[in-house]
Parts: structure tokens; sequence; C-alpha cells
């Protein structure tokens, strides 16, 4: 064991296999965590009943209570309770088998309903390959490491294919779903200079540590954080908003799972608002004997949409939009959750080191057969299943899209050598391409 400073706690932590890093008071051995081992301290801790990760003293319990990370906080103007969540279907499975778990001839008819659902789809997705002279220096500054580099070339091309679509320009509101440190929203802004009036929104459930937006909200207010769940979200009470009905371009880099559904729920459904009193009257023109009614909120017109997709296994199917979809090939909530999982496979043993997103998630390595099916499947046969389901989901992504007036496609926005995760959904109106 290396030796510890002076300044700092002498507990050991037995799963860390280190001493505690917390800095000891003048004088003292441990921090006020581990205060109990100092000699002849009577003094009692006790689990926070808010996080029992940590302890806090008996006698100032009632006074952390008030300042403790973990008490329910305030919650912003703009959550509304599960308003983006999709509706509990009676079908929706709760807990299924794991795949492993089930007999050969279980897995063949699943296998036939994923091959009958693909039919006649068209899954061979269009490269767009694309740049942006925004990130030309920094993807050529040698500084920057392979890790870097992979994440400047995957911003690139979200900042190309939104350039090709026309929704790089003034009078637009680029809201960043799952945003993590920010960073697609920065280079969206480096692109953005000749241009005015935009504004970005960017939503993250968790506190993020090295936002690079910070600098921005020293220089203008373009720039603005929603803290809270995509689930939570309805943008109708977002400030800026409600203020003016400027057009919204959804984007982000690799919005995970069920992330995804929710947030083009988010985006292009209208929240119920049948139970909600009206918020303001309007008063009716003279002499027109017109009734009172009520203020409609307002709603954004949605310009644009490129999203790169990412876990499908993360996906649930009470959030998944393509559920008409699925059913109009008679599959259902069962169907959707194995292939949920068997999406994994896609990537399942090709992932060589540990990665990391961009909002600092470890991306941990998969193993080569992490259902126990060797001796059922070959490795590459679980990859062309996983491949498949990933791609049976995103169409049924494209199907609701299109309902909502919209020209979706998918397309593969980087190379595998970048990213396994390397398709992206991009949509506009349908008038406009």
């Amino acid at each position: 064991m290396s030796e510890v400073p002076p300044a700092r706690c002498r507990f050991f932590l037995q799963k860390k296999s280190r001493c505690c890093k917390m800095i000891v008071g003048k004088g003292r051995t441990f921090c006020g965590e581990h205060a109990f081992q100092e000699e002849g301290n009577s003094r009692r801790r006790i689990p926070c009943p808010l996080d029992p990760k940590h302890t806090v003293f008996e006698e100032k319990l009632s006074k952390h209570l008030k300042h403790c990370n973990s008490r329910e906080k305030p919650k912003p103007i703009y959550y509304e309770k599960d308003v983006n969540a999709g509706s509990e279907d009676e079908d929706q499975l709760k807990d299924q088998m794991a795949l492993g778990d089930r007999s050969k001839a279980e897995l063949d008819l699943q296998l036939e309903k994923l091959t009958a659902a693909v039919k006649g789809l068209d899954l061979q997705f269009e490269e767009s390959f694309l740049s942006h002279p925004a990130l030309s220096e920094e993807l050529n500054n040698p500084n920057n490491g392979d890790s870097a580099f992979k994440h400047l070339k995957q911003q690139a091309s979200i900042l190309g294919n939104l350039e090709v679509l026309h929704l790089l320009g003034s009078n637009k509101c680029f809201l960043e779903f799952g945003a993590g440190r920010g960073k697609l929203s920065h280079w969206i802004h480096e692109a953005m200079k000749e241009y005015e009036n935009y504004h970005f929104l960017l939503v993250e459930r968790s506190s993020t540590r090295f936002k690079v937006d910070g600098k921005h909200q020293q220089v203008d207010a373009k720039f603005e954080r929603l803290q809270v769940d995509i689930q939570h979200l309805d943008l109708s009470k977002v400030p800026l908003l409600k203020e003016k009905r400027i057009p919204l371009v959804g984007v982000g880099k690799h919005l995970c799972g069920a992330a995804t559904d929710l947030a083009l729920r988010c985006l292009f459904e209208r929240p119920e608002r049948s139970s909600e009193p009206p918020s303001k009257r309007l008063k009716p023109e003279e002499g027109s004997g017109a009734e009172l009614r009520a203020e409609e909120p307002h709603q954004s017109e949605v310009c644009g949409l490129a999203v790169a997709l990412c876990c499908h296994h993360r996906c649930e199917w009470r959030h998944y939009v393509g559920k008409s979809f699925f059913q109009q090939r008679g599959l259902g909530a069962a169907e959707f959750e194995t292939f949920q999982r068997m999406s994994s496979w896609a990537t399942c043993g090709l992932r060589s080191t540990s990665g990391e997103h961009e909002d600092g998630e470890q991306e941990t390595e998969e193993k080569a057969d992490p259902e126990g099916l060797d001796g059922v499947l070959s490795a590459e046969e679980r990859q062309t299943i996983g491949r498949r389901c990933k791609q049976l989901i995103d169409v049924g992504r494209v199907h609701y899209l299109q309902s909502k007036g919209y020209s979706a496609k998918l397309k593969y926005y980087t190379g595998e050598q970048v990213t396994l995760e390397n398709v992206l959904l991009t949509a506009v109106p349908s008038n406009e391409n």
C-alpha cells in the first residue's frame, strides 16, 4: 500500500484496495465519514435515510436531511411526469426467460418470426460519411488521442449530414437529447457563427461534470441546460419555447435505447391537456359574439432530426414508437422483448477494448457468448441476427416518422472502425425532400 498523504483519511477501503481520499480536519486521522475509528470518539454515525451509501452523525440528522444531495428537489416548470412515456399495455412484459434458457425449438420459432418480419423491407442503408469544416482543425490536431479522434469523426459527420439536410441556419433551436458534456452542441455552435437567432437546449437527466457549454454561456445566452429525464420533458412548458415559436432541430449522439423513442415522442407528440384548466382566456373580437376560448400552448414546429442510434438492447416496448409497425407484422410485446435482447448480438465479442461514451459513461467490453448459446448458434450467426433485430427496430421508427408527415432515413454515417453504433436516423418534413 502506498503512503497516505498526511491531510488524507487513513481509513482503508477493502473494495478499492486503497485508503479513503477525503481530506481530514486539523489534528485528525480520519474524515467525518470514518470518524468512528478515532479513539475516544463516542459520536455515532448512521446511514442516511435518503441514501444509505453515506452516513451522518446521528445528532445532526435533521440538519443533514435539509441539505442532503439525495433529497427530493423541486421539479422544473417543464417537468410533466411520464408525458413522453407512452401508454402501459396489457401485454407489457415484466420478466422474460433468458435467451440461453430457451429450447432450440423456441429460438427457432422466434427466428422464423424475425425472418418473416424483415421480408420485403429495404435494409440496405446508404452510406453518408461526411464531414464539416468547423472540425477540420481539431481533426488534424496531433494532440488528440484515438478515442477523441473517433468522437470528432462522428461529430463531423453528424454536422455534415445536418448541412446536407439544410438544417444549419438562422432562426432555429437545436435540442440535443442525452447531451452529456454538450460537445455536439458545441460543434454545431462553431458551425453556426455566420448565422443569427439560434439557440441550444441541452437535455440531460444527470448533473454532468466538465461541461463544454459553460464557456458559451459566458459570452452569449444561446445555451440552456434542461436537467430532466426525457420521459418527463414537456417542451410546451420550456420558457424559451413558450415565448417564441422557433423551429426545432432534434439532435443526439449515441442516444441509448429507449431514450431515442422518448425523444421522438417528446418532439412529435402533443401532450394531452384535457384535464388541465386553461391557463389564459382570450377576449372575443368586438361584436363577433364569439365565446371565450382557451389559449393553446406554443407548439414549436420540428424542422428536422439527426440522431445517432445506440444500445437497442435497452429499448422498452412501452416507450417504443414503432408499435403499430410491429403489430402490422403480427408481432407484439413478447417478440419485441426477444428481438431487443437479440440486438446486442450485433456487437458481442467485437469490442476489443472498453471505450467511453461522449458523456463519460463507460462502455464495457462484451463477452463473445453473453447468452450461453455456443453450440446452438455460431458467433457469425448471432451477429447477423443481432443486426437484423436492430434494423427492424429502427425501421419501425422510420415508419413512425413517416406517419407524422416526415421523410425519414437510416444512414451509415461513419465506418465500423470508428464505432459499431454507426447508424444515423434523419428526418425532414416530407414536402422539403
